[in-house]
């Protein structure tokens, strides 16, 4: 029998959680994750470190500026907040998640903020 690691095995069953728990509220919004199993893995992974370290699963992609107001609009998903720049997009600004009529997320690009036209 192999002992496994039970930090190990939380953090896995945590991921799990924070894939279903999104995956209600993005679908509502019109997105789904990636088909990008690895891309979603990784950030899945991010994200609960992150939760494991300051409380909140924050985007990976997305610094912190340690001023709640700034740092609670890049929780994940943080979709509502960006809505505009993610739908011209399609995607939100790290990759996981996608708008639902997206096939191919590899050919989506990041738009920076600055070249937005709102």
């Amino acid at each position: 029998m192999i002992k496994r690691d039970s930090a190990k095995m939380d953090d896995l069953e945590r991921k799990k959680a924070l894939r279903f728990q999104f995956e209600g509220i993005v679908d509502k919004l019109g997105y789904k994750f990636s088909s990008d199993d690895e891309i979603v893995n990784d950030l899945l992974d991010a994200e609960v470190q992150l939760e494991k370290r300051f409380g909140s699963p924050y985007c990976p992609c997305q610094g912190r500026t340690n001023k709640r107001s700034d740092d609670m609009l890049i929780v994940c998903p943080c979709i509502p907040f960006h809505r505009k720049h993610y739908d011209a997009m399609k995607r939100c600004w790290c990759g996981l998640y996608v708008h639902k009529d997206v096939v191919d997320p590899s050919k989506l690009i990041q738009i920076p903020m600055s070249e937005m036209r709102m």
